[in-house]
């Protein structure tokens, strides 16, 4: 596959002879169904340098371009912040959230989220792009954030996350000291009902894995490495909670603790996965901050 900043070019095999062009896209290039009709629409898709249907009939050493990137807007209010940039290309950007920082516009949070600065950070390099979170964190969950800059990054991550090469880990300053040192945690996770964000261990839910491996053990407390299988709202959060292990500072699974961290000690610390256009496999790491590395201190003193 060979690709410049706009344009995702693929080369037809012999054996892939006689496929139509909507097929080959959907289950050859791996393309959704969604992203290639929005592209046939909007003509972004050619075969040899010429406009031809989906269902054109391919030939071997048929060259198809697919036009990535096309005029967008996003109703959201572009403002300037420092962002915490740990890799960018043309067509992705990993951040290092921040703890107390929403990642998206709400009712609540119209300004002062990740995507109002990387808007304005957009706009300022002249960057054709809109926000396009492939994966979210909570507001009190500080780590890396990956945002693709068109919907065919977008699409192709989205894809990728329910791989295995695709691996999300994290770490967390949990209470009591885990018998296992390392296992997996498989338990169904249920919405309550739709006036609260509280999700609990319940049979009605959805299959939610975690796998975790203790890192370092202190008086009554261990920091803990977390890998996702699945990635269901506050998972994590959840599970640890479930064992008996409730994440230091975590007031809605545990308590507050002020006097030790002023917010759940939760760090997205590692991401593993395929580039969107070459395959390439990125391994992307944030250390630990300064709340979460003061609790250590203040754990190893006690």
């Amino acid at each position: 596959m060979n690709n410049n900043e706009n344009v995702l070019k693929l080369k037809v095999k012999l054996e892939e002879e006689e496929l139509k062009l909507g097929e080959y896209l959907r289950y050859n290039a791996e393309l959704s169904s969604r992203f290639i009709k929005k592209a046939a629409k909007d003509r972004r898709i050619k075969v040899n340098n010429k406009e031809v249907t989906l269902s054109y009939k391919l030939k071997s050493e048929d060259i198809i371009e697919v036009q990535v990137n096309k005029e967008e807007e996003q109703d959201i209010i572009p403002e300037k912040m420092d962002l915490d940039i740990v890799y960018e290309d043309q067509d992705i950007i990993v951040l290092n959230k921040p703890k107390g920082m929403v990642v998206h516009p709400t009712k609540r949070h119209l300004n002062g989220t990740l995507s109002n600065g990387l808007l304005y950070y957009f706009k300022e390099k002249k960057e054709n792009s809109i926000v396009r979170l492939v994966n979210r964190l909570d507001m009190d969950t500080s780590g890396l954030i990956i945002v693709a800059k068109n919907a065919f990054s977008h699409m192709a991550l989205a894809r990728d996350m329910q791989k295995d090469e695709f691996v999300k880990s994290y770490l967390a300053i949990v209470h009591g000291n885990i018998k296992e040192k390392e296992g997996v945690i498989d338990k169904p996770i249920y919405r309550v009902g739709e006036g609260t964000i509280k999700r609990i261990i319940d049979e009605r839910g959805q299959r939610s894995v975690t796998r975790f491996e203790v890192i370092k053990s202190y008086e009554d407390a261990d920091l803990v490495k977390l890998t996702l299988e699945t990635g269901r709202t506050h998972q994590i959060r959840v599970h640890l909670s479930s064992t008996g292990h409730p994440i230091f500072g975590d007031a809605l699974y545990g308590e507050e603790e002020n006097e030790y961290i002023e917010r759940q000690a939760l760090h997205a610390y590692r991401l593993e996965f395929p580039h969107p256009k070459d395959r390439r496999i990125l391994k992307l790491e944030s250390e630990l901050p300064f709340d979460m590395k003061n609790l250590i201190f203040k754990l190893e003193k006690r």
